[in-house]
């Protein structure tokens, strides 16, 4: 069977067509959660500076009214790689636009070691693990060092702080672990669905400095790899040099090859990509050990300043 893709066209940051959009794409995947269903919200919300870098504050004020709407217990949270959720929130416009909503920001603390299936034991926020359902509300961004970030990538910010550079620096260096990492945590988690914001995607270099570039879109996917390959197909890749979805199409996962999927709204080809500049050569995945402790210190020192 098929795997529906919802796509739908959005021009821009406005409250009523992303809200609209948001509601039509969550009922096209049948996105209905039963009342009292405890739900994570998890956009992107990787540093307080650079807005382009996170998920656009409407978009993921519609996606909690949406599930409000159906009687949800919602809470939006990341572990940003700088500060701390509430703090990115307050500097991206997030917090004022959910200002009044019935949930919390939370900050994805609390790490419980969890074995994935290729023998690697990672931190993954216990509040993460204990939702009934995952929305991952992911940003579409060109990405250094696997070319593209979207839903799959996206579902690392479960993981606790610093553990996600610990990480880069202890399987970066070996060929296609980080990738499966990724993957593996994707799989570890509760049921969850994806939506993705490129009404204005980041191009040119990322995940952090990158540079806008008008897509005019909002997708949404039950299978964040079927959403992923639906907007590589967009963006004009083959899966060769998109290392998470090489990966993904070597493990046989449900929703990496273009053939599986289909689109109830509107056609992947509806969407014009020309031009969308991507980083060349990709960088290291792996960071070095200074690097990583400069972070480290960075980021402790943005919980109290």
């Amino acid at each position: 069977m098929a795997i529906p893709v919802a796509l739908c066209r959005v021009s821009k940051y406005e409250p009523r067509p992303v809200r609209k959009s948001v509601g039509m794409l969550l009922e096209t995947i049948r996105c209905r959660p039963p009342r009292g269903t405890r739900i994570l919200v998890k956009p992107n919300m990787l540093t307080p500076k650079k807005a382009l870098a996170t998920t656009h504050p409407l978009v993921v004020q519609a996606v909690c009214e949406y599930l409000l709407d159906y009687g949800a217990r919602v809470s939006v949270g990341d572990s940003p790689s700088f500060g701390t959720a509430k703090k990115v929130a307050n500097a991206n416009g997030l917090a004022e636009a959910l200002n009044g909503l019935p949930l919390e920001i939370i900050n994805l603390s609390r790490p419980t070691k969890i074995r994935l299936a290729s023998g690697i034991s990672i931190g993954i926020s216990q509040k993460a693990m204990e939702k009934d359902l995952i929305i991952n509300v992911a940003k579409l961004k060109a990405h250094s060092q696997l070319r593209v970030s979207a839903a799959v990538k996206n579902f690392f910010g479960c993981v606790v702080g610093f553990r996600k550079a610990l990480a880069h620096c202890q399987y970066g260096d070996i060929s296609n672990l980080f990738e499966s990492l990724l993957i593996e945590i994707m799989q570890a988690l509760p049921e969850n669905v994806s939506l993705i914001d490129a009404v204005v995607a980041m191009q040119r270099t990322g995940p952090i400095d990158g540079d806008p570039f008008d897509l005019s879109l909002l997708g949404a996917s039950s299978n964040p790899v079927a959403l992923d390959t639906a907007l590589y197909t967009i963006l004009g890749f083959q899966p060769h040099p998109v290392p998470l979805w090489l990966e993904s199409q070597k493990r046989g996962l449900s929703g990496a090859h273009i053939h599986e999927l289909s689109y109830p709204l509107a056609q992947s080809e509806e969407f014009d990509a020309a031009g969308f500049a991507l980083p060349s050569p990709l960088k290291p995945v792996t960071f070095h050990p200074v690097r990583f402790l400069r972070g480290r210190l960075k980021s402790v020192l943005n919980r109290f300043y």
